[in-house]
Formats: structure tokens, sequence, C-alpha cells
């Protein structure tokens, strides 16, 4: 028992110790509190100082400081303000991820990295945009109301939006093993239980979320509000993860419906501290996660595929906003902030590495051997690392 205590306590002073170090020498350099998140979660992990071996243990938990951000943002947004954001997000939204897709899938098959089906799983993968960091650094310059902010949140809206039909249509490129009429068929099914989770949580948050924070408002008991905001943050949160959706996704339609609710601001002091919090604890995971052996291995291939993908993301927004008459400056300002890679390229790197869409070679071992091809685990594992160390 006492060692279990320790091992908890020297797990919240690690993280604790290395929050507090990094974003005073992170701002003395003038870089953002991710960097110093990333470049701590780096010198802790396993391949720094091995403070903690299994960082893939912390990253589930840590994904809740995202859930808080979308929740508090979904708070911002009243429905309304959402219905005129239709067009930035099905307009913006779609161009930018079908053409900064087929920009990256066309040049990783081009220079032979991959094969047709492999190159639209790595361009889909990468034109998704980092929504954690986009948002903490809208957040940070104060720049999320404006209209740039705004547009560059519906992209990242419709890329969350976009992730299921793509995780429904990822078997397609896969080679035969069951019939395509089965696949169309889950497909489906999956549609029809994203569009149930979705109605759910709507009529929830429409009829009963007033009532019931007005009959826990009843008690006078601060923390039994608190109980009741995280409650209504991971009860949506989870129920589109069932679905197979984003829980962010699901946590920001809850911030939505209950955006005109008496109880709004009150609901945004309790749930803050939890989000910087966990948002930190999410940059240091992902930080944690970065295989050191196979940056070296490939360390001229992944600072030019860094430098390319980026130029080619910034390029495409910058060209997207231009043609929708926002000034130049906010232009740029949009493409350097919607570069980097996203959360979702964890997911779907993996699963295509375990589907065999992706070839197994980019999660060589670094003395040249490659991993067991039919070991869907193991590449899965070691295409996750080299995700997070192109992120």
């Amino acid at each position: 028992m006492q060692h279990g205590e320790l091992g908890f306590l020297t797990f919240g002073l690690v993280l604790l110790t290395a929050a507090v170090l990094s974003v005073p020498i992170a701002r003395r350099l003038g870089l953002s509190a991710i960097v110093a998140y990333l470049i701590a979660g780096i010198v802790i992990g396993p391949h720094g100082l091995a403070a903690f071996g299994t960082p893939e243990s912390i990253i589930p938990v840590s994904e809740l400081g995202v859930v808080m951000l979308l929740f508090l943002i979904g708070l911002e947004l009243e429905l309304g303000r959402l219905v005129a954001l239709r067009r930035a997000i099905f307009g913006l939204g779609a161009a930018q991820l079908a053409l900064t897709a087929l920009a990256i899938g066309m040049l990783a098959y081009l220079v032979g990295l991959v094969d047709w089906r492999g190159a639209v799983v790595a361009g889909v993968a990468l034109a998704m945009s980092a929504t954690a960091i986009a948002l903490e650094i809208l957040e940070e310059r104060g720049q999320l109301q404006q209209d740039y902010g705004q547009r560059a949140f519906a992209i990242l809206l419709f890329q969350d939006m976009a992730v299921v039909p793509l995780l429904a249509a990822l078997p397609l490129l896969a080679q035969a093993g069951g019939s395509t009429h089965t696949n169309i068929g889950d497909g489906l099914r999956a549609v029809a239980l994203i569009v149930g989770a979705i109605l759910l949580i709507v009529v929830a948050g429409r009829y009963l979320l007033n009532p019931f924070f007005r009959l826990l408002a009843q008690t006078g008991s601060r923390e039994v509000m608190t109980a009741a905001a995280l409650l209504v943050v991971l009860g949506a949160a989870l129920i589109m993860q069932k679905a197979g959706m984003s829980m962010a996704l699901g946590a920001f339609l809850a911030g939505v419906l209950l955006a005109e609710s008496n109880y709004r601001h009150e609901l945004e002091a309790d749930i803050e501290p939890f989000r910087g919090l966990l948002l930190a604890l999410f940059f240091m995971g992902i930080g944690m996660s970065i295989d050191l052996a196979i940056v070296r291995a490939n360390v001229w291939l992944i600072l030019v595929a860094a430098v390319v993908i980026t130029a080619l993301k910034a390029a495409i927004v910058w060209l997207l906003f231009r043609a929708t008459c926002v000034r130049e400056a906010d232009a740029l300002r949009a493409g350097s902030v919607l570069t980097a890679a996203g959360e979702f390229a964890f997911v779907l790197i993996p699963l295509g590495g375990s589907l065999g869409v992706l070839d197994a070679a980019p999660s060589q071992h670094p003395d040249g051997h490659r991993c067991n091809h039919h070991a869907a685990g193991s590449t899965g594992r070691h295409a996750h690392r080299s995700a997070a160390a192109t992120l």
C-alpha cells in the first residue's frame, strides 16, 4: 500500500515539477507553453530520464484536457452563432481537408514512400491539424474570437466531425478479408449510431440540463455544482466515444447546448482549473511518446518531411483564407496555427498499419530490421511513435 502511494506521489511530483520548471524557461526564451510541455515530456519520458516507462498509460487520462478545452469553447458559442459558421465549417473546412490530403498523399506516392492506398491514409492523417495546440495558441494570443480565429476553429471542428466517416471508410482500402457489402453495412451502422448519439446529447441538453442545474443550485453547494459540471462534460464525451466519435466533439456539443444557460459562467469557472492542468499533462504525454531512437534513425527524412508538410499545409490554408477575403496577415496567422499534425494521426496511422494499408517500412527498428508485418499491435505501436516523432 505504501509503495503504491509513494508511486502515485512520485508520479504527481515529477509532472508538476516538470511543468513548473519548463514553462518559465520557455517564456524567457520567447517560446509557447506548449513547446515547454512537449520538451518536458521528452526529458522525463522513457527516452530521456526514464521517470516514466509507459507514457501510453498517461495519454488517455491527459486527453481529458482537450475534452475540457472543447467544452469551454462550446460555452462561448451560442447555437445561432454556430449555425452562422456553417459555411466556414462545411465549405472552408472541407476544402482544407480535401486539398491538403490530396497534396500530401500525391507527394508521398510520387516519391515512392507508399502505394496509393497508403497515400490516401497518410494524406488524410497528416492533413489533420492539432486541435489542442491550435486552440491553445489562439487562446494565448486572445484571437479565438477574431474573424480568422473563428474560421480556423471551423476548420478544426470539421476535421473532428470527419474522423468517424474516415475510420468507417478505412477498412474499404484494406486488402480483401470480408466482403464489400459487409464493410458498407458496418459503415452505415456506425453512421446511424453517431446520429443517435448526437440526437441524445442535443435532446438532453435542450430539455434536461437547465432544470437539472436549477435543481442543484437550490442546494447552495458549490461542490455539487462542480461535480455536476464534470458529470455533464464526461458524460457527453463518453456517449460520443462509445458511438465511435471524438470525446472532444461530445464535450463541445454539451458546451454549445449550455451556452445560453444562466449557469454558463459558473460552469466555466468550475471547469477552467481542470482544463489547464490536464492540457499540460496531455502535451507532456505526447512528448513522452516520441521515440528518440526512431528519430535518430530517420532524422533527415523527418526533417525534410516536417518542412515540406508544414509548407504545404500553411500554403493551402493561406490560399483558402485569401480566397475568402481575409486580410493577408490573418491568412498567414491561420496558416501557422493549423500546420501542426493532429491528434487523430495517432489513430489513423496505427489503424492503417494494422489493416495492412500502410507498409511496415516506416516502423523499422533502428538497426534496420523490419517489424513483423503480421503483428498488428507492433505495427500500430511503432506507427504511433513515428507519428509522435513527426508531430
